[in-house]
């Protein structure tokens, strides 16, 4: 039995991986802030994959002082977590951030420090035992800062840089980080966005994620062909990207 921990378990990309992982074989717990919701996605998982129902646990990236006992909870419960996929984080508009430190904050917090909180927790009990995956969701906004999103560009980026060194510190041990790096989704945080072609569906950001992992990949742009868009990205000079509108 392989026993698979999904923080932000309400997000739609959240969902459609625990849809695609859930199995016989496979024990989910799904955390997160809404466990009403995330009550009603166990049931329904519990149908569908004919396996055990999900445990449910309440969660909040936010709230750092209670990461601890979260992490013994989960462990007192389930014992063992095999894999860590991350999902939970936060965008709020560019130009109402700017205004409002509370929403460049909450960013900041949500996508960054809380990640930063729980994996250590979790990062110390895999290094002890010498195995387990842990999986960021991160963003392709990390890459580089453009004035449409560069403060939460810059939360991703702060994570992209944590993912990377707790890889490189892993490693010894056993444990594998894989850093993903959606594009556009379509879900709810983008809700108010514009929709265009390069927009991949949760659904499918799922089966790469699943995919990726195992094959214990390091880094994976969602869908693949982000992966060269911002490769031109990161590579348009300076004196040129200042007068760029992106």
């Amino acid at each position: 039995m392989k026993n698979i921990l999904i923080l932000g378990a309400n997000s739609a990309m959240a969902r459609a991986l625990a849809r695609q992982a859930a199995s016989p074989n496979t024990q989910l717990v799904l955390a997160g802030r809404h466990v009403k919701e995330m009550e009603k996605t166990a049931a329904d998982l519990g149908v569908r994959s004919n396996g055990p129902k999900p445990g449910v646990l309440a969660f909040d990236a936010q709230a750092m002082e209670t990461h601890e006992k979260f992490w013994q909870q989960v462990l007192a419960k389930f014992q063992v977590i095999d894999e860590v996929y991350v999902f939970f984080g936060q965008m709020h508009p560019q130009v109402e951030s700017q205004r409002d430190f509370r929403l460049a904050e909450e960013m900041l917090v949500t996508n960054y420090v809380g990640a930063v909180s729980i994996l250590e927790k979790i990062a110390a009990t895999m290094e002890a035992r010498k195995a387990g995956l842990i999986v960021g969701v991160s963003s392709v906004a990390g890459d580089r800062g453009r004035r449409s999103n560069y403060l939460y560009g810059s939360s991703k980026a702060g994570l992209n840089s944590f993912l990377s060194g707790l890889r490189n510190r892993l490693v010894p041990a056993g444990v594998h980080v894989m850093t993903v790096k959606p594009g556009f989704v379509d879900t709810p945080m983008t809700a108010d966005l514009k929709k265009g072609i390069l927009y991949a569906k949760p659904e499918a950001v799922a089966r790469g994620i699943l995919k990726a992992a195992a094959r214990r990949k390091d880094e994976v742009y969602l869908p693949f062909f982000w992966r060269w868009i911002m490769l031109i990205i990161i590579h348009i000079p300076e004196g040129v990207f200042k007068k760029l509108k992106l």
